[in-house]
């Protein structure tokens, strides 16, 4: 059996896709995300569902234990999990700052820093992270953008640091994805133009694969015409 791929956040739409992606190309998965009936949805023979906090580090070392526990070896990790907050600096307050540090970053951090050694281990592979056009340029809610510009660096960081170990690290950068909850506000001419979970989880394949191996330390855009 080929090593698994690692999803957190596998329970949403794109981190269903991703899912769906990597199954369709025979990978044992291992999907990570808040316990729950959307999670248990996912279970099959390939597919080991996880509940796991990902915000905190115990938790997450915990859930790639019992990866571990399966007898699977781990050499992708895509790191889908995070969140959104509306508002401008003068929304902000103590709590939604450290929550949508946390669902952004800190889950990005925590599942980086448990997969890092059993990538190591399988003889490399590669890391893809979920960052966001918002985070790169142009107007963005102020939470969000910000957390996921840090995405960014943090993908280029450890692109860096993790290149000995043969670890290649790069980034997905959605701009709005056609999902059920984005339909609720998107008007015709926007749902149209969105991308959909199952397109951008075929970029997150390619950056996983043999064939994206020059690459590491990439923001790859997959905004479509959205």
């Amino acid at each position: 059996m080929s090593d698994a791929v690692v999803v957190t956040g596998a329970a949403g739409a794109l981190g269903r896709a991703v899912v769906g992606e990597f199954r369709a190309r025979n990978r044992p998965v291992a999907a990570l995300d808040r316990p729950g009936a959307a999670l248990d949805a996912l279970a099959a023979d390939d597919v080991h569902p996880i509940g796991v906090d990902l915000t905190a580090r115990d938790s997450v070392a915990e859930a790639f234990a019992r990866v571990d526990a399966f007898g699977l070896g781990i050499d992708t990790l895509v790191a889908v999990a995070g969140g959104y907050a509306g508002g401008g600096l003068a929304d902000v307050d103590e709590a939604g700052l450290h929550e949508l540090l946390d669902t952004n970053l800190a889950s990005v951090v925590w599942a980086a820093q448990a997969a890092a050694p059993r990538i190591a281990g399988a003889g490399g592979g590669a890391i893809v992270t979920v960052g966001a056009r918002t985070g790169l340029t142009g107007p963005a809610q102020l939470l969000h953008g910000t957390t996921k510009a840090a995405v960014h660096r943090l993908t280029e960081i450890l692109a860096d640091e993790l290149r000995p170990q043969r670890i290649r690290v790069n980034a997905v950068l959605p701009s709005v994805i056609d999902t059920p909850a984005n339909r609720t506000w998107m008007d015709a001419d926007a749902a149209a133009r969105a991308v959909s979970p199952a397109a951008i989880a075929k970029v997150v394949a390619f950056l996983s694969g043999p064939d994206a191996a020059p690459v590491s330390g990439a923001l790859v855009p997959v905004y479509g015409d959205s």
